[in-house]
């Protein structure tokens, strides 16, 4: 555990600010703000990356949905917490270059400058506190040794990522009217479906086929916080689906003729 998370700790910063100085010397006429900006979608990706791998193994080597045991499930929560710890500085980061870009005079680390980030970005610093404060609890301790199986199909829930933070580079570059953004665009939405929204209802399928009971009578069989947990869970990712399909429908929607303009 200690191990685990003192490695982690030092490892996401640590390839953020590796991101960073290898984009001065490959984009020196880039500004700090779009280093930042595409150093953190890079380290996104490499770790949903590393969850979803996570993630697969331990459904794979988890016959039994219930009872089997995989020590990543365990230990990649120990990841995750300092993962989620330093996304959080960098969404503030981000949000606080933008600003300045925006005219903002707001002081770095200032309380206003919180504060503001807070109210911009409240959906996904609760997303991230919800993992570090409910969630960590859960799947170390008040789960006990049941489960593992499920633990992993939460980890492959970050498959999408990649493709979402794909999506913000090529937009980042200009390449938002190319074939790969429009091709990004539908993996986008059908990882995010099968990975964020399917996924809750394939979990209830799992457990309804290993203890033999029909799928909706899992609700009432599994105890009461793992409920009140999936369903904080998919709350947010059915608010961001919609706001794919939104985009989607603008992005595919548009006609010859609007994109010359």
């Amino acid at each position: 555990m200690w191990l685990t998370l003192t490695l982690a700790s030092a490892f996401f910063p640590g390839l953020f600010a590796l991101c960073i100085r290898l984009l001065r010397w490959a984009a020196p006429g880039w500004s700090l703000k779009d280093r930042i900006l595409l150093s953190g979608r890079l380290v996104s990706t490499v770790q949903a990356t590393m969850a979803t791998v996570s993630g697969i193994t331990v459904v794979l080597n988890c016959k039994d949905v219930v009872h089997d045991r995989h020590w990543l499930a365990v230990e990649y929560i120990w990841i995750l917490v300092p993962y989620m710890t330093y996304d959080i500085y960098v969404m503030y980061l981000c949000h606080w270059h933008k600003s300045q870009d925006r005219g903002v005079a707001e002081k770095k680390h200032s309380l206003a400058s919180v504060r503001s980030f807070l109210l911009q970005e409240r959906l996904m610093v609760t997303h991230h506190l919800f993992i570090l404060i409910v969630l960590t609890p859960i799947t170390q301790h008040f789960r006990g040794e049941l489960g593992d199986f499920f633990v992993g199909c939460i980890f492959i829930a970050e498959l999408s990522t990649p493709f979402v933070s794909l999506g913000k580079i090529l937009m980042q570059l200009q390449m938002q009217d190319t074939l790969l953004h429009k091709a990004n665009g539908i993996l986008i939405l059908v990882t995010f479906f099968l990975c964020r929204i399917l996924l809750f209802p394939f979990m209830y399928a799992a457990y309804a086929r290993q203890v033999g009971i029909p799928v909706y009578m899992v609700p009432f069989r599994i105890p009461l916080h793992c409920n009140i947990a999936n369903a904080s869970l998919i709350a947010p990712q059915l608010y961001w689906f919609r706001l794919i399909c939104r985009k989607a429908a603008r992005l595919y929607g548009r006609s010859p003729a609007d994109k010359s303009r």
